[in-house]
């Protein structure tokens, strides 16, 4: 196929992800208000302590009931259009069963915060979360290095670098385990993990489309076309979240996409936003255990943010702007450093 049929052939791909996901919230919307899928607010940090800024901050979305769990309506659009016209053992098959397996994480989560009462209500906890999304990376780490035979890893502007099968299993945990954690972390306003998410697999796609990689971009752009949907419905004042079910889904299946196009050290610039998030509520976490005191006034850093009295839109849009430029970086440097 030429480059022209390739694009043509992800972004009707992309349509179907957009229009299929269209017609689902409804029927999602539906279920969830009649179900009562209600998101309960955090109002305690990993550690137990009580958030006073943050549930200050967002106390107005809890007025109402406020459904979650809206990553279902990406899950089956993006698992029925892959399966029915994207499906492949060397491209596709991989990252929609690393998108499934960190949704199934967030689908556990979710239903505990929905159904659950009392100290559990919270959802599942930390290390519970870390482990399960560990075992779904070495699982999907093992079948990329023993049975699709990747064990090197690209070093822009170096070359290749051989790590073995063992540390392949490795690298490919730890970018499943951090991208679902930092697209999770990421998710606290309406639009801005959806939009941030959508630059990341949409430069990826573009990796992958030059590489040759036809079916993997197809599977990142099916993949925008889901967000570009979902970021509809979700720009404030949101209609739904997510959940965990759809930012550990995102995050997940970004990090595989990442090892397949065998970019992995640009991901940490592709999603810049997402590290930066992550760093902020880590940094907070280790100022607040060794030295008592907070460095920011809530983590992670969009929440600062807001209690520094920036609106919700205005923090939002210039994420998105930061994430559009750090797509076009990291495309260029995977265009000179030998990725593409």
């Amino acid at each position: 196929m030429s480059i022209n049929d390739e694009v043509f052939y992800g972004l009707l791909l992309a349509l179907a992800g957009f229009l299929f996901s269209m017609v689902l919230t409804p029927f999602y919307t539906h279920f969830a208000y009649k179900y009562k899928f209600w998101k309960k607010q955090k109002k305690t940090t990993v550690d137990g302590k009580s958030l006073p800024v943050m549930t200050k901050l967002h106390a107005h979305k809890f007025k109402h009931v406020f459904p979650t769990m809206a990553g279902l309506i990406g899950v089956v659009s993006v698992t029925a259009v892959t399966w029915i016209f994207n499906l492949d053992r060397g491209q596709t098959w991989l990252p929609l069963i690393g998108f499934l397996g960190g949704a199934l994480v967030g689908v556990i989560d979710d239903v505990i915060n929905i159904f659950g009462s009392g100290r559990g209500a919270a959802g599942l906890r930390g290390p519970v979360k870390f482990f399960l999304i560990t075992v779904v990376g070495l699982a999907l780490g093992w079948f990329f290095a023993v049975k699709l035979g990747w064990t090197s890893i690209l070093l822009p502007f170096i070359g290749d670098f051989e790590v073995g099968a063992v540390w392949m299993m490795i690298i490919f945990a730890f970018a499943v385990v951090a991208t679902s954690n930092a697209v999770n972390i990421t998710d606290g306003l309406d639009g801005l993990s959806g939009g941030l998410a959508m630059m990341s697999y949409g430069a990826y796609g573009i990796i992958a489309l030059f590489q040759g990689n036809m079916l993997l971009f197809g599977f990142c752009l099916t993949v925008v076309g889901w967000l570009l949907s979902y970021v509809w419905f979700n720009v404030p004042p949101a209609r739904f979240m997510m959940g965990d079910t759809g930012s550990f889904a995102l995050g997940a299946g970004l990090g595989v996409v990442s090892m397949m196009t065998n970019s992995f050290l640009l991901l940490p610039i592709i999603g810049l936003p997402f590290v930066v998030e992550t760093g902020s509520s880590l940094i907070q976490l280790f100022s607040k255990k060794f030295f008592h005191k907070k460095i920011f006034i809530s983590a992670p850093l969009h929440h600062h943010l807001e209690a520094k009295g920036w609106g919700e839109a205005k923090i939002v849009m210039r994420f998105w702007i930061v994430a559009g430029v750090c797509a076009i970086l990291g495309i260029f440097i995977a265009a000179t450093g030998g990725a593409i």
